[in-house]
């Protein structure tokens, strides 16, 4: 247990880190691991943030125009869905089977059946039936196109805006956070859920030169927290940090104190009211049996999506302005079909619960929900039993908040290979998001290294067309 007046190891006073370790017996310090960031220019501090100022980096701030979204649920294929199997119904494709398509390759039809579904007589494959029951809620753009064919660098660009280069930008939830605040102090605005550790790892839920407490929370499906009962008593451990907070803000009066220091005080805060309410937040066996089943949720890796839509769906109702979940594996280079299988079975019944769940606690009505890749794949085949990547023309549906229903804006050609009406480019795609949770992208703006960034750099154009 930490004592202010004892001594270090070495006979010196105790270090912030140790004292820090001690304070909640490591929970502090496990919570700042994910939401300490990069060092941020004091120059910095003063940039235009857009939003009118409200007093507290994370409280809420008044958006540029009225919002038609208030929070972000983002449904991450990781990998690359087939779209041509899944949600992109190509007759030409089915009947060309085996010629040679337009850019070279043997084009190969889907062996999934599709079928028309509800009023919009949407065709979707059998591999997602129960996703198929909310055809006419969704609003599906299927004209994007990004500018790389790697995984890792069109991750970071879905995520961040530009592909991985000398400079790392902050994530879409970062500039979410910067621009909007948080709707709940007790807990972080921005929570990723399992997200992978390749393609980009942390540089997609990260808050790059943006002040650290804008950063993602990182959690897992089964739980990251330490056993609370082993902690000291709270009372006990808020004085224990009122100590170590007196001591940064009298070093942040230094002109020469660490950069980050602010984002530390807002940090250690965080950890310590997250403590209290988080993990009761994210024990999903207090939630009804009838609603557990509904999500499929069970134990060990096959259960996993399921327990983080229910996740989702209860941070989100308590406040948690972005949540990311990630399913990975739609990489399917070979064995695609059963691969397909496999993963279409992880996520259909859970996707379809969440916004069942979602739509009867009227959440739909300010709740933006998103289910997409960071590109598509080929129309031809690869191998014996596979399907390469295709970065010219591929879907993402969004549903819910601010956009129109049983709506689809734009098109790819015959055989779903290249996008040719209503073509966005993922820098489109982020000015249209941020448009809905009532940010103008090109007002969105930090100033770093002597220019003001933004999410979409120096592009993006807003599809309105989309809007409810």
């Amino acid at each position: 247990m930490f004592d202010p007046t004892a001594t270090g190891p070495n006979g010196g006073r105790f270090s912030r880190r140790q004292a820090l370790r001690s304070v909640s017996a490591g929970f502090g310090y496990l919570a700042l691991a994910d939401l300490l960031g990069q060092t941020v220019p004091k120059s910095a501090r003063a940039a235009d943030q857009g939003p009118s100022a409200v007093p507290g980096p994370l409280a809420p701030k008044v958006p540029h125009f009225p919002a038609k979204a208030n929070r972000v649920i983002f449904l991450f294929m990781q990998g690359a869905i087939s779209q041509m199997d899944t949600f992109e119904y190509k007759a030409q494709l089915q009947q060309d089977d085996g010629k040679v398509g337009p850019g070279g390759g043997t084009l190969t039809a889907s062996k999934f059946k599709f079928k028309q579904y509800g009023q919009t007589g949407t065709w979707i494959s059998e591999l997602l039936p129960n996703i198929a029951k909310h055809v006419d809620d969704f609003c599906f753009i299927k004209g994007l196109h990004t500018d790389t064919p790697a995984h890792p660098e069109a991750v970071i660009q879905l995520h961040t805006g530009a592909a991985l280069a000398s400079l790392t930008r902050p994530s879409l939830g970062s500039w979410l956070m910067y621009g909007l605040g948080t709707e709940n102090q007790d807990l972080p605005g921005y929570i990723t859920i399992n997200p992978s550790p390749n393609f980009g790892g942390a540089i997609n839920y990260g808050s790059a030169f943006l002040p650290a407490h804008f950063q993602g929370t990182r959690i897992s499906d089964t739980g990251y927290l330490p056993n609370l009962k082993a902690q000291v008593a709270t009372k006990l451990q808020r004085k224990q940090l009122d100590f170590l907070q007196s001591m940064n803000r009298d070093l942040g009066a230094n002109p020469s104190a660490p950069e980050q220091l602010d984002g530390i005080i807002e940090s250690y805060e965080l950890a310590f009211k997250m403590q209290g309410k988080v993990p009761e937040l994210l024990d999903i066996s207090k939630e009804p049996e009838h609603v557990r089943e509904a999500y499929g949720v069970q134990d060990g890796p096959a259960g996993s999506f399921a327990r983080q839509c229910l996740m989702a769906r209860r941070l989100s109702e308590a406040g948690v302005r972005f949540v990311e979940i990630c399913q990975p594996g739609w990489d399917q280079h070979t064995n695609l079909h059963q691969d397909l299988i496999k993963n279409s079975k992880a996520v259909d019944q859970a996707t379809s619960a969440l916004l069942t769940d979602l739509g009867q606690r009227g959440m739909l009505d300010d709740t933006l929900v998103i289910f997409g890749s960071e590109f598509g794949r080929l129309p031809t085949a690869q191998g014996p039993d596979g399907r390469d990547h295709n970065i010219t023309g591929y879907p993402m549906i969004l549903t819910g908040a601010g956009v129109k229903k049983g709506f689809t804006y734009g098109a790819t050609d015959e055989y779903g290979q290249t996008a040719v009406e209503g073509r966005m480019h993922t820098n489109d795609l982020h000015a249209t998001l941020l448009a809905l949770l009532g940010l103008d992208h090109e007002r969105l703006t930090y100033r770093y290294a002597g220019r003001n960034f933004r999410l979409t750099d120096v592009a993006g154009n807003v599809v309105r067309e989309i809007f409810a």
